[in-house]
This record gives C-alpha cells, structure tokens and sequence, in this order.
C-alpha cells in the first residue's frame, strides 16, 4: 500500500476516474475539483466551423471537454465529421474521439502542445499549400499552437466550446480538505488547474506550498516553481498512468 494521500483537483467526472485508477493501485487520493466546465451558447461563427469541418487539413482537439462538446454538437446538428485528419495533445482525448470513429493522432510521449507540435502526422498534414487547421479547446488558453504552425504557413481558426470556472467553496477549503484527510501531495493536470489551487489556497498558499506537487509538464512545473511551489513533480504526461508511475517513483514525506 502506498503511503501517498493525493488531492486531486480535475474536473469532477475524471477526478473519480482518475481516484478510481489509483485505488486501484493502492494510493489513496481525496478529489477536490478545481476546474468546473461551462458549455458557451454556439454562435453564428461556431455553426459555420462545425459545418465545415470537411475544410480543415488538421483539426487538433485540446481535451476531453472540447472532444465531449464537440461530438455532442455534431450529434443534434446531424453533421458527420470527417474520419481522418485529428489530432490530440493527449491519449485521454483522443479515445473519446476514437469512441465515435475517428482516427487520431497523437504524441506517444509528452501531453502537451509541444509534444505534438513535434508530431510527424501534423507536420505532414499542415505541409500543403493553404492548409488550414482547425483548433477545438475552450475560451482563451495558450497560442503556442497557433504560432508555431502559422509559421509554418497554416491558417489556424479556433473553435471555443466552453469556459473553465473555478468552483465556489468557502474561504479555507483546501487547508481544511488536507488537514482533516492527512493528504500529502497535491496534483494539477494544467496550468490553470495550478492557478485555481493557488487562488483558492490564497493566505494558505506558502504553507500548502512546501507539499509535493505533481504536474504535467515542464511548463507547469515552471510556472509552479515560480509561484514559489518547493517540491515539483514532472509527471510528463497528464494521463493517469503518467501521474501513477510519477507518484511510484517518488518517495512520500514522512507522516
């Protein structure tokens, strides 16, 4: 049995799969969703880009909320989507896509924009004349994607299906939450899940802050350090088996 008592912070749905998957391998975690997902109305524009999917060289889906609304929107509109052509940051997203059919790339290693910015399939895809790709994610978020493949002389459009919200909980949530379950690492699957710990952390934070903390990539881990985080884990990766053999392969603080 591990010693490890986890807080995880996903949204509620994969925050009980995700508990479920390390249970499993005996680590006890405690969920606290740091990131609620709101559906956004569909717009004029979004009904365009929905309808002409069939137009884009590459469409790259950002998780499983964009990859979840996306189909749900496809479903009551009644639009088949086209069955090549997708691309995922991560594995968790594109089985959902693959669940309705489509075929998806996506990187073996690394859950992050750089790991599929390196990924051959988009390379070759974007490597038309004109290419145009279409990026599925929610409101705002890095433009890493569409910088880096614009430079490379692709037209790069946005699709946004939702927003992410911070929760509302009373003022000492989280200390209370691990204190009372004796929890001793802390987990964030992106950087504004890391955002939404420290805000809700707020007077609490240079406490909390000396926990382990558990991250999916080499740009979270930064912003974590600079944020003044002491004890950062690269899990590389944000899928369960990525934070399990992470959280196996570190030894848990002394109780």
């Amino acid at each position: 049995m591990s010693q490890w008592r986890l807080l995880l912070t996903r949204p509620a749905e994969d925050c009980a799969a995700l508990a479920q998957s390390l249970a499993a391998a005996g680590v006890g975690s405690s969920c606290l969703p740091l990131l609620a997902i709101e559906p956004v109305t569909a717009e004029p524009r979004q009904r365009l880009l929905l309808e002409g999917l069939h137009g884009f060289q590459a469409i790259i889906v950002v998780s499983k909320p964009a990859a979840r609304l996306l189909l749900e929107h496809l479903a009551k509109a009644g639009t088949q989507p086209p069955r090549q052509g997708w691309f995922t940051v991560g594995e968790a997203t594109a089985a959902v896509l693959q669940g309705a059919g489509l075929a998806v790339s996506t990187p073996s290693r690394g859950d992050d924009s750089e790991a599929l910015l390196a990924l051959p399939a988009l390379l070759q895809a974007v490597a038309v004349p004109t290419a145009r790709v279409l990026v599925v994610r929610g409101v705002g978020g890095r433009e890493l994607l569409a910088e880096r493949l614009a430079e490379q002389g692709a037209s790069v459009e946005y699709l946004e299906l939702y927003r992410r919200c911070l929760p509302v909980y009373p003022a000492g949530t989280l200390k209370r939450r691990i204190e009372a379950e004796r929890l001793n690492g802390l987990v964030v699957s992106s950087g504004q899940g890391f955002e939404h710990l420290q805000q809700l952390a707020g007077a609490d934070w240079p406490q909390l802050a000396r926990l382990p903390l558990f991250v999916p990539s080499p740009r979270v881990a930064e912003q974590a350090r600079a944020a003044g985080a002491q004890q950062v884990v690269d899990c590389r990766g944000a899928s369960a088996t990525a934070l399990l053999a992470a959280v196996q392969r570190s030894a848990a603080p002394a109780s």
